[in-house]
């Protein structure tokens, strides 16, 4: 199903917005390798447990009906004019978080989330002012992007000269929120964001906040640790889709190292390739307590817009249910125990 979505919504997307969404950086090695990687975990299923399926979990305190959580993803209405309210109101109908996104196109006031993601302006007001706004408008959660100094270079951008079309803004920074005439994404978000980013900014950033975050970026176990020391409540296993360091090792294949590096002082999250229930059940198999899903709502939002985007929460979660049957697992937690094997 994800792979008919992508190619209709390719058809009806122009080229350089498609290859905006689609594309990863340099030559989009770790973009194939995400989804390589997922296909070579095998599961062991378990037999004669007398379970029924139920995915309900509760991920940075917040329940939801299935361990999956709506990525952030910026400029939503660059695919569909209703954008992240569209994607949102998709998630609360399949009763899971909504993540907005800092460079989201709607403002957090409009949308509500579930939870926030902030990136690391150069501006630490405006950080907390997005902080501040993101607490006032009820969200549960910080999710911290930290593998983004800089924005890496996506060559199909650079060919296709890619700005923003006209009426897309990232409505958090208005006035700061569209690149200047003629200039494209990747010289307006390195003008925005801070490169040298350390851990005594998220000292800072826990420091001023009581809501739960969650690190999102993390790749090493030695950095999920030092997380965990400094008080984050959740990471996120993530390469960025792709999108960023070329070459960087699959997230799934990462998964199983941070975990153990964290024990059970910390949720962990898998981001990065997830296409259908038998991923996020690999997931959790390898040591994640749930996933987030971004690219195809993206095509599903092209297509189809709310119903488009509800559509595939609800297909995800029909094959969540039949994986968890098909190996004898009735819970997350008992989907956490599986054996895996390498393909």
């Amino acid at each position: 199903m994800t792979d008919e979505l992508a190619e209709a919504a390719k058809a009806r997307l122009p080229r350089a917005v498609w290859d905006f969404a689609a594309g990863g950086a340099g030559a989009e090695r770790t973009l194939a390798a995400n989804r390589a990687a997922f296909d070579r975990v095998a599961l062991v299923p378990r037999v004669l447990t007398g379970s029924v399926p139920d995915p309900a979990t509760r991920l940075l305190g917040t329940g939801m009906t299935m361990p999956v959580a709506v990525a952030p993803v910026a400029y939503l209405r660059m695919y569909h004019p209703d954008g992240d309210l569209a994607v949102a109101a998709a998630a609360r109908r399949a009763g899971i978080p909504f993540t907005a996104a800092m460079l989201g196109s709607h403002t957090i006031e409009e949308i509500r989330p579930d939870w926030f993601q902030l990136y690391w302006p150069r501006d630490r007001g405006l950080m907390l002012d997005l902080v501040r706004r993101a607490e006032r408008a009820g969200c549960s959660a910080l999710m911290v992007t930290v593998d983004m100094p800089v924005m890496a270079r996506r060559d199909r951008d650079v060919r296709n000269r890619f700005t923003l079309p006209d009426g897309v803004t990232a409505a958090n920074l208005v006035p700061d929120g569209r690149a200047r005439e003629g200039s494209t994404v990747v010289a307006h978000t390195n003008t925005l964001f801070d490169p040298a980013v350390s851990w005594a900014d998220l000292d800072w950033l826990r420091s001023r906040t009581a809501l739960p975050i969650a690190l999102k970026g993390v790749l090493d176990p030695r950095d999920a640790a030092r997380a965990v020391a400094a008080g984050v409540d959740a990471v996120v296993v993530s390469n960025h889709g792709g999108r960023q360091l070329d070459g960087a090792v699959p997230a799934v294949d990462a998964l199983p190292g941070v975990r153990e590096a964290v024990g059970e002082h910390s949720q962990v999250l898998l981001d990065s390739g997830v296409r259908s229930g038998l991923d996020v059940v690999r997931a959790l198999a390898l040591g994640a307590d749930g996933v987030l899903i971004g690219r195809p709502l993206v095509w599903a939002l092209s297509v189809g817009g709310t119903d488009g985007a509800a559509h595939v929460l609800r297909s995800l979660r029909d094959e969540l249910c039949e994986v968890l049957a098909l190996t004898g697992c009735g819970t997350v937690g008992d989907a956490r125990e599986l054996a895996t094997a390498r393909m």
